[in-house]
């Protein structure tokens, strides 16, 4: 099971973007999760499911110069 995600945390997949970047920043979450490749921009739409067993690693995220610290 996918552990909590937050938005804005990084997450680190298994298998590289064809950029060359494992990295990617959480910008949407529910039953799809939005991705953006931290190395191109790119950005990805995963069933929460398939990202579950893609993630090798995550790390909390910088919030957004926008939201408040909760």
């Amino acid at each position: 099971m996918l552990p909590e995600l937050q938005l804005n945390d990084i997450v680190r997949l298994r298998k590289a973007h064809p950029c060359g970047s494992y990295e990617w920043r959480v910008l949407r979450l529910g039953a799809d999760i939005r991705l953006e490749c931290l190395g191109c921009g790119r950005l990805i739409m995963l069933p929460r499911r398939q990202l579950a067993r893609r993630v090798k690693s995550i790390r909390p995220g910088s919030p957004s110069p926008g939201e408040q610290p909760s």
